[in-house]
């Protein structure tokens, strides 16, 4: 297997390299696809998206659909051969959650469900490796009256800037124990075992999938230098000017489809006496089919 992502193979990696900065987007309207229903995508904006999601593994589309319904995520994610959700705990009995301020419950003592910032991460950082969440739906039936933008970037951008910098770099992050999620015990989840893993790694298909978060709780970094250093150049290049992190606003009816790229959360204001910010989360164990 001749993957670009491979730190050894140079000749693969500079043919990708010249291909991904030719054909990165310049401003997030780039990411922009207006469709009609996305329950049903016509061939021209099914293409639309595709074209998108190649070019930087994430589309937004928008649409004038504003029903709070799970099954428009999910018809969604089908038709670019998404099936397998993830059903995690904090779902709903269809695998799909619902991320809204929670003031009781479990669900409140986990920031998603508030409306609190959440840092750079990409989704199931914590999850062991037969459930990695490779393709994700977030699709918005309300937004707040401020705030809960995300800033939005391509994982294998990142890979390519942090290769450019130092080859190093990428070798400590794909090391199997270069980040851990200690084990947790908790009176709902029950036990959760530590779990390590690479920061990048590849599929078998020799697709590049990252694990990150930007946390510094409940994290530990593999403690040598290289892997180290790696890290501080990846929190860097996250806090940086650069071009190719995005800002997105998601209006009702709007939509993230995309292969589990970085992304992040500002905090957020509900109305007082209006319905609160709703968006719907679809996970998959699939990366989508373009």
């Amino acid at each position: 297997m001749k993957s670009p992502f491979d730190p050894n193979n140079t000749e693969s990696y500079l043919r990708w390299r010249e291909w991904k900065l030719a054909a990165a987007p310049l401003s997030v309207n780039e990411f922009m696809v207006e469709v009609h229903d996305p329950r049903a995508l016509t061939p021209i904006e099914h293409a639309a998206l595709a074209e998108r999601v190649r070019r930087s593994n994430m589309a937004i589309y928008a649409s004038l659909l504003h029903d709070a319904d799970t099954e428009i995520p999910r018809l969604l994610g089908v038709q670019f051969g998404l099936k397998h959700l993830d059903a995690n705990w904090l779902a709903g009995e269809d695998g799909i959650s619902e991320i809204r301020v929670f003031d009781n419950g479990t669900r409140q003592n986990y920031i998603p469900y508030t409306d609190r910032p959440i840092k750079w991460h990409t989704d199931g950082y914590y999850n062991p490796p037969e459930r990695t969440i490779r393709g994700m739906v977030l699709h918005c039936v309300r937004n707040a009256s401020s705030g809960g933008e995300n800033h939005l970037m391509d994982h294998e951008m990142a890979y390519l800037l942090l290769r450019d910098e130092n080859p190093q770099h990428i070798r400590a992050l794909m090391q199997p124990d270069a980040m851990t999620i200690p084990d947790r015990v908790d009176e709902t989840d029950g036990v959760r075992t530590a779990q390590s893993g690479p920061v990048f790694s590849l599929d078998t298909t020799g697709n590049l999938h990252m694990r990150y978060t930007a946390r510094t709780r409940s994290i530990e970094w593999k403690q040598d230098a290289e892997t180290l250093s790696a890290v501080a150049a990846l929190e860097r290049l996250l806090a940086s000017d650069t071009p190719h992190i995005f800002k997105a606003h998601l209006d009702p009816g709007m939509g993230l489809l995309c292969n589990n790229v970085l992304h992040d959360r500002s905090a957020f204001t509900d109305a007082p006496g209006q319905p609160p910010r709703l968006l719907y989360r679809a996970r998959y164990l699939d990366r989508m089919n373009t």
